[in-house]
């Protein structure tokens, strides 16, 4: 099989997923159901869906600002926009092809900032091993906070753990490679250790950090405006209201997992916060409206602020 095909396969393959799993939520419940999660949906009160999108604009915002830490000690020091911008296409991009958006962000602004790609590349890699300690930490609290149950439906820590072993693995084998290259019996090898010296520059730039308590306090801020733009929306519900936020937090981490499995989410995030909502009391009906909601408000956001960056980022750099 060709390349591209394969490529194709791998990007339709969550998509299909995804688009299948809204079918089969939809199959397995009653038309009195639907018409009584739709009839959720549009009494849902946009007061507390709209603190739900702020949080989430908020959270973007920061980790657009929490960027320029790690540029900053490389010497370069790109505009705001840029970097807002830049974050906001890329979550853009993983709706559409999971997990592209960095290398997009990282594309966008080594475009208009000039710099170097592999750089950059460097600083989102240490961005994401310590965003993934982050997710860790909110797993491991879901797990204690749910039990037995939270442990059998995510498949026991094991799971967790060798996920986190994986990506740990490979960022430590792309920071060895550099090394292991001999450019003096393979000169024409020399660009390609430049290449990952750069991305291993970048990593460690984190190191150089001049104010790393502001680096740590905008990478809390992250996660929890992540929590609260969950949290938020079951005021818009007014039996969900009456959640405690230990099962928030339980369904806020049942919803992000489902993100890595199909695109955004799509189709498996509202299932999956169902499932947990529902099994802590809910009824699935609304449990499945909250899932919707939830999903919906995250995803139009990254339509229209990703769409909207997308757009005006050439017109805001028609100099360079």
């Amino acid at each position: 099989m060709s390349k591209s095909f394969i490529s194709a396969l791998r990007n339709l393959i969550p998509l299909g997923l995804g688009v299948f799993l809204i079918y089969y939520s939809l199959s397995t419940i009653t038309a009195d159901q639907r018409t009584l999660i739709w009839s959720y949906i549009e009494q849902a009160h946009p007061i507390p869906i709209l603190i739900s999108i702020i949080f989430g604009a908020l959270s973007h915002l920061s980790r657009a600002y929490r960027w320029k830490f790690l540029l900053n000690p490389l010497g370069y020091h790109p505009s705001f926009i840029n970097l807002t911008g830049a974050v906001l296409v890329n979550y853009l991009s993983n709706l559409g092809i999971p997990r592209s958006g960095d290398v997009l962000r990282v594309t966008v602004i080594s475009a208009y900032e000039k710099i170097p790609f592999s750089k950059l590349l460097g600083t989102v890699i240490s961005e994401r091993v310590f965003d993934l300690v982050m997710m860790m930490m909110m797993v491991f609290s879901a797990m204690y906070m749910g039990g037995d149950w939270v442990q059998e439906q995510l498949g026991g820590s094991t799971v967790v753990l060798v996920s986190f072993g994986i990506f740990i693995g490979l960022v430590v084998a792309i920071m060895a490679f550099p090394f292991l290259i001999n450019t003096k019996r393979f000169p024409y090898l020399a660009r390609i250790k430049d290449f990952f010296l750069n991305i291993v520059q970048g990593i460690f730039s984190i190191r150089s950090i001049p104010n790393a308590f502001a680096f740590w306090t905008h990478t809390v801020f992250i996660w929890l405006m992540y929590v609260l733009m969950f949290w938020a929306i079951q005021f818009s519900l007014p039996e969900a209201a009456l959640l405690s936020p230990q099962v928030a937090l339980i369904g806020f981490v049942a919803g992000g997992l489902s993100i890595v499995i199909t695109n955004g989410g799509i189709g498996l995030y509202p299932i999956a916060v169902a499932t947990v909502l529902n099994h802590y009391g809910m009824s699935y009906e609304m449990a499945l409206a909250y899932g919707w909601i939830a999903w919906s408000t995250q995803t139009l956001m990254i339509l229209l602020f990703g769409g909207l960056s997308f757009v005006f980022l050439p017109v805001f750099n028609r100099k360079k």
